[in-house]
């Protein structure tokens, strides 16, 4: 067969197996109505609840005491956990991708087991090992040291369920990346420090960003390990998403549905704030392929 014949052959075949235009447009609208129905109206139906006493009872919802403790609480928390997992996350990536050592692949998959382990499960492992009948509860009973049932555990738990974030964003980038850059400049004279803030950061930027990102939205939304290892203490160890569960509880739709709409704006802004990332680091590689 000529190259004509078969560059014909291939054309034909690509026009015979292109789908027709209304499978295109059922499948546009099967996902459309999938967003609609599973995104868009619990959003809008937590909007509606929020406000339907009025501006006044939502505003006045919000400044509760009890609601303003739970910000703060849950602020707190992730001011704590996010410097802390993304210090983890970039050294874990660092040791993976660039050194080959024994026990590798076991810390790969202590990184994800947070992903398959359910966060009830990890709060309740920290209330076995922290609490008052626990394996070290009694010795910290003893030095009055509150683990479970205060900020401590709370933190704990944060850091169990956002670990794998930053990590797991930076792994494959920098394994994609390479080391030649590093070594060149090591060869250079360089230090390690130099080639990490000079060489290493630039280059994983737009990862850990998004890691980042990623982590101090888990971080404040947070329900299941936190509500185990919490106690549910008014004014003192509930986090927003909890102070939305004992509101509702309550029969306070109100209140309950004001501090979810603080949690939806949480996640739409951090969706926007992904697509611009993604949008950055796309237009970061087109530079450097241009250059």
């Amino acid at each position: 067969m000529s190259a004509v014949s078969a560059n014909s052959f291939i054309t034909s075949k690509k026009l015979t197996l292109s789908d027709p235009n209304w499978v295109r447009y059922v499948l546009i609208g099967l996902t459309l109505g999938i967003i609609g129905l599973f995104l868009l109206l619990p959003l809008l139906t937590v909007l509606v609840e929020a406000f339907a006493k009025g501006w006044t009872a939502y505003s006045s919802s919000l400044t509760h005491p009890d609601a303003l403790a739970a910000m703060r609480l849950t602020l707190f928390i992730a001011l704590i956990t996010v410097p802390l997992t993304t210090v983890f996350g970039v050294s874990a990536a660092w040791a993976i991708a660039r050194f080959d050592f024994r026990g590798k692949s076991l810390l790969i998959t202590l990184i994800d087991l947070p992903f398959s382990v359910s966060p009830v499960i990890a709060g309740l492992i920290y209330v076995l090992i922290f609490g008052a009948q626990g394996w070290l509860g009694p010795w910290f009973s003893e030095h009055d040291i509150k683990i479970i049932f205060a900020v401590p555990g709370i933190v704990l738990a944060t850091l169990f369920v956002t670990f794998p974030f930053v990590a797991r964003e930076l792994i494959p980038l920098m394994q994609e990346i390479g080391h030649e850059e590093e070594e060149a400049a090591l060869s250079l004279g360089a230090s390690g420090w130099q080639t990490f803030f000079r060489v290493t950061l630039p280059n994983v930027k737009w990862g850990l960003l998004n890691g980042v990102l990623l982590c101090n939205a888990r971080a404040m939304g947070e329900f299941g390990a936190v509500s185990v290892v919490s106690g549910h203490i008014r004014g003192l160890t509930n986090t927003l998403p909890l102070h939305v569960e004992v509101s509702y509880n309550e029969y306070d739709f109100v209140g309950s549905f004001a501090g979810a709409s603080l949690l939806a704006a949480l996640a739409v802004v951090t969706l926007v704030f992904k697509t611009v990332l993604e949008w950055k680091q796309n237009q970061d590689k087109k530079l450097k392929a241009k250059g």
